[in-house]
């Protein structure tokens, strides 16, 4: 009995190990075990940016979350109120090799309001502030680049209020936040509408653009 009490604590050991180590290797980030790169931007309501970022070819996947504030794992709740610092934002895993981070830039600039200071639409907080978050001294370089183009171009009569921070701290959003305009189509169309989101970036960028 003893020989058998030995050996099933040894298995029991071994499953341990294989579980702790599992639970390591999950928590590596996925986008990391794929090839992919990460981008994060604040552009308001994040049901809004997710569509843009979701129908272009080399983007993996977007993930609606908080970021940029100081309390830690946050709810939709304190956030929408006020209460944390973080700003409502998407974190967008891309495979470089197909799409580029200008590419991404440029699709994040047609989507926003970058002349409205804590307010996107009719969201208004700084939860609602946009903002680009990067990951690295290249995304920063880059972004800074397409902010003074824009700048240079003549094209906003104000000037542009969106700042380009380090990342910090993302938390993902709630389950019914992720692809809400997939999941409530009706419900997602009428809200942008009635928000008036459409017709103030095509009065800032031009029809279809």
């Amino acid at each position: 009995m003893k020989n058998w009490l030995k050996i099933a604590l040894v298995l029991c050991s071994l499953g341990l190990v294989v579980i702790s180590f599992a639970e390591k290797q999950e928590t590596t980030p996925p986008a990391e075990t794929k090839g992919l790169a990460i981008a994060t931007f604040a552009g308001g309501c994040f049901w809004c940016m997710e569509p843009p970022f979701d129908e272009l070819p080399g983007v993996h996947s977007t993930t609606s979350g908080y970021t940029g504030g100081f309390k830690k794992d946050p709810t939709y709740h304190e956030v929408s109120a006020g209460e944390t610092g973080h700003a409502e934002a998407v974190q967008v895993a891309y495979d470089p090799t197909k799409i580029s981070y200008e590419k991404l830039l440029e699709v994040f600039w047609k989507n926003i309001d970058p002349t409205t200071a804590n307010r996107q639409f009719c969201d208004g907080g700084s939860q609602y502030r946009s903002g680009i978050f990067f990951h690295n001294e290249e995304q920063k370089r880059l972004a800074e680049a397409a902010k003074q183009k824009i700048e240079q171009s003549g094209r906003l009569t104000q000037p542009i209020v969106t700042e380009i921070v380090p990342t910090s701290e993302f938390y993902p959003a709630e389950d019914y936040h992720q692809d809400y305009y997939k999941k409530n189509p009706l419900r997602y169309k009428a809200y942008r509408y009635n928000c008036g989101r459409d017709a103030v970036l095509e009065k800032i960028w031009g029809k279809g653009e």
